[in-house]
């Protein structure tokens, strides 16, 4: 499907300068920031996981709770392929 956009002087310059060092066209350009933000903005007819495959935390998780979690996750992996 075709259409018009119109675009402020200033934003049709600047997409024409990042299609020219991009080697892309204009349209390509914009077709992509188009299928990102629906992409972003999509809503699912049903949830991507069920309750049973989500956990509750009791409550807010901090940044060093999750940093402690990630940590001791990657070396419990490490230790196990060690063993292997």
């Amino acid at each position: 499907m075709a259409w018009t956009m119109r675009l402020p002087e200033e934003e049709e310059a600047r997409l024409g300068e990042q299609a020219a060092a991009e080697g892309r066209s204009k349209q390509e350009i914009t077709r992509d920031a188009v299928r990102l933000y629906l992409m972003r903005n999509r809503t699912w007819d049903e949830p991507f996981l069920t309750d049973e495959e989500t956990f509750d935390f009791g409550g807010p998780v901090t940044r060093d709770e999750i940093r402690s979690a990630v940590t001791e996750g990657y070396e419990n992996r490490l230790r196990r392929q060690d063993c292997a």
